[in-house]
């Protein structure tokens, strides 16, 4: 399998600070992003905690668990979806200590969306807005739905899409890491074909640039170009909130 990835990520034309962060570890094919939450300070810390968290828990849980289930685990999509939360509450708990420890970052938090890839099939975890996407013969979705006050009004019919887009509350989020002692991620598994690009953003992005747009360019485009050319659009929009995109094509199976 050969697996060629590219990330970035840009402050924005309003922020005076970056509150991103992302990671790429082609090694073990783990990528993420993340975008803090609790001030410039405190966000900045936590995304970054997320992302160091992540990038060190995942390989020692995959040397850990040594081809062996834990008790009430079976199959080998529930062991890596595992495996995952395991990550995920690691970090929850990183940010947590953190903000115990220091007052001025108590109370920060931060999205995290993952991709895990092992054994061709890609494992997906998220809290929070930030996005999973997959572009597959020529068919671009949304892979993970949004843990925010407005998507989950739209996906109970309460408002329109177009109500959604507009609402002052639409920032609003409902999972996110640092938010209590338990954290919930979605997770789900994805079995890889060839030509496949998976796109990892922050709502930096989203805002500003439709889906349309972006699945267009992740198609036209090599990882890095598409990175570079979806930060650009979302600052010639606007840039109204840091933008980070990482993605992720499987050139060779």
């Amino acid at each position: 399998m050969k697996i060629i990835s590219f990330g970035g990520t840009d402050p924005g034309k309003k922020r005076g600070n970056n509150e991103d962060a992302y990671l790429i570890d082609d090694s073990i094919g783990l990528y993420a992003v993340a975008d803090g939450i609790g001030g410039s300070e405190g966000g900045e810390v936590a995304s970054r905690i997320a992302v160091d968290a992540l990038a060190g828990a995942i390989p020692d849980l995959l040397r850990e668990k040594g081809g062996q289930q834990p008790s009430g685990v079976t199959g080998k999509a529930e062991l890596e979806n595992s495996l995952l939360r395991q990550a995920f509450a690691i970090a929850n708990n990183d940010i947590l200590n953190t903000g115990d420890q220091n007052p001025r970052l108590s109370g920060m938090g931060t999205t995290l969306a993952t991709i895990l890839i092992r054994d061709e099939v890609a494992y997906i975890a998220h809290v929070g807005d930030s996005r999973a996407y997959l572009l597959r013969s020529g068919e671009f979705k949304q892979l993970t739905p949004d843990h925010s006050f407005v998507a989950e009004q739209l996906r109970a019919g309460a408002i329109t899409a177009e109500q959604a887009r507009m609402s002052p509350y639409r920032h609003i989020i409902t999972r996110a890491l640092g938010g209590n002692g338990e954290v919930l991620p979605d997770v789900s598994q994805h079995r890889l074909q060839k030509d496949d690009r998976f796109l990892l953003c922050t709502d930096g992005l989203t805002e500003m640039v439709d889906d349309e747009d972006i699945g267009r360019i992740l198609a036209m485009a090599s990882p890095r170009e598409t990175v570079q050319k979806l930060v650009a659009v979302a600052n010639d929009r606007g840039g109204v909130d840091n933008i980070t995109v990482v993605v992720v094509w499987v050139a060779e199976l």
